[in-house]
């Protein structure tokens, strides 16, 4: 992986992550809360060898009082001194939980003794602190002068340097620590859920990896479009500039059905594909909706158009398209009606006619297997580009028998919800009956954010963008609106 793979990663789950940062620190300011609060107070004392004004003997004194003083350290946390405390302060801890709560050191190249005392309240660490330093100079005088006959004493003593300070705040626990270390821990989960979401996570993300995963191409993108409802599905924009703030997301549809139909009118110039099959590999992808657009739009180009609802099992073409349900497709296949009475034209290009699926069948594969459906979709080719709207691949069988009959099959997968495996084994059983898969179309494809990544929708903002046109002047000839395109274009074609 490059660094922009990072990049993308971070970008498409920076919400969940930052949640998951945020959720490490809450949990370390809980925890925090929670711990019983600890004050810490501090207090030094310093051994001393003697008083000289020599300077030699001076220096002397006071690099013995520096060796004794390691000495003592051991002595300042025994047992000894812990009790002198217990009974100073009245105490009702033991001696050896006392020590616990105490730290002796010795600064490095000096003869002090610094103790630290932690209590449960500033008073208690301070006086804890106090009544350590003086219990250790009743330990060392003791010591010292454990063999000093009557009338000497030893010149080596232990005296306060300063009495404690109360505490103004707890020393535990450290708030800002902990929720620093909760949100960095939350943070390394943050990124170990994005890797693994993106290794775990098999639903179609970019082209590129489409491309790469299938070794078919892409040869469409289509944007996501919220406007679509069950009952309105096809797209009114007719290209050009018609589009406005309102519509600008159907714009962009229309522009990717455009430059699909282009791909599909290029495909192979010498012999491009005249029967073709749209299908998914499972259902809620956008097949229907893209047959109907992809439809149209050949339609308005001059060319002659034929759908068929391939769809025997759960047909959508004639509600799709508003068109009388119940006849069409298995009528003729059985000999009930001829085509000419139940193919129905559709919209003012006088181009577009939808054979819908008649009747359900109870045999709907023996039915798109018959050569008599084979003779109905050649005899329609020699005069029209044939879509057949078929089942998905993965539940059923028709859409890879209809594949084999025809000059190939698009498939339709939906952008982060159709999975990588869900799209190989789709193409692996149209390879099973030797059928052509003519290419890949990701519908829903996202245009901003982060989801957008991969599909290069980024570059086309600029032309999905309308702009206010300068007022014609008055009197001067209105040009044709949008709602005035279909007049326009046979006006055209009565011209020619």
């Amino acid at each position: 992986m490059e660094l922009t793979d990072y990049w993308k990663i971070v970008r498409a789950h920076w919400l969940a992550m930052v949640a998951i940062t945020c959720a490490g620190a809450v949990l370390g300011l809980g925890w925090a809360l929670i711990q019983p609060k600890e004050y810490t107070a501090d207090a030094s004392g310093i051994v001393s060898a003697g008083v000289s004004s020599d300077l030699g003997t001076a220096m002397a004194g006071e690099n013995y009082a520096k060796s004794r003083v390691v000495s003592y350290l051991d002595l300042a946390e025994s047992r000894a001194v812990a009790e002198s405390v217990v009974q100073e302060l009245g105490l009702t801890e033991s001696p050896e939980s006392l020590i616990g709560q105490v730290t002796v050191t010795n600064p490095a190249d000096t003869a002090t003794i610094r103790v630290s005392a932690r209590a449960d309240t500033p008073e208690n660490a301070r006086d804890l602190a106090e009544a350590w330093v003086g219990a250790i100079g009743d330990q060392v005088t003791e010591v010292e002068n454990a063999n000093a006959t009557e009338g000497e004493q030893s010149i080596v003593t232990f005296q306060s340097l300063d009495s404690a300070k109360l505490p103004t705040s707890p020393s535990s626990p450290n708030t800002k620590l902990a929720v620093g270390i909760g949100a960095l821990a939350g943070l390394v989960a943050a990124i170990g859920y994005a890797l693994l979401r993106n290794i775990f996570d098999r639903r179609i993300r970019s082209t590129a990896e489409v491309e790469s995963q299938t070794d078919h191409a892409v040869i469409g993108t289509i944007p996501l479009h919220q406007g679509f409802t069950a009952d309105n599905r096809i797209i009114t924009s007719s290209g050009g500039n018609d589009r406005d703030a309102r519509s600008s997301d159907e714009y962009a549809v229309a522009e990717a059905i455009r430059e699909l139909r282009t791909n599909l009118q290029f495909m192979n110039i010498d012999n491009p594909p005249r029967s073709i099959v749209v299908t998914s590999s499972l259902p809620g992808e956008g097949k229907s909706t893209v047959t109907a657009n992809l439809a149209a739009t050949i339609a308005a180009s001059g060319r002659r158009v034929v759908v068929i609802d391939g769809d025997l099992r759960r047909p959508m073409v004639a509600k799709t398209f508003g068109l009388l349900p119940g006849i069409g497709l298995t009528d003729v296949l059985i000999g009930e009606a001829q085509l000419s009475d139940v193919m129905q034209p559709w919209g003012d290009t006088g181009n577009l006619f939808v054979l819908g699926a008649g009747k359900v069948p109870p045999n709907p594969s023996e039915l798109l297997g018959s050569n008599v459906l084979h003779e109905l979709i050649t005899e329609l080719t020699a005069h029209a580009v044939v879509l057949i709207d078929a089942p998905p691949l993965l539940p059923v069988t028709d859409a890879a028998i209809l594949t084999a009959r025809t000059d190939g099959a698009i498939i339709i997968a939906r952008a982060r919800k159709t999975t990588y495996d869900a799209l190989k084994a789709a193409l692996r059983s149209l390879d099973r009956v030797h059928g052509r898969a003519l290419g890949i179309i990701l519908n829903g494809v996202p245009m901003k954010g982060a989801k957008a990544d991969g599909y290069g929708y980024q570059y086309r903002a600029y032309y999905g963008k309308a702009q206010e046109q300068p007022a014609a002047a008055e009197g001067a000839p209105r040009h044709a609106a949008a709602g005035d395109a279909p007049q326009t274009r046979r006006a055209m074609r009565a011209s020619r």
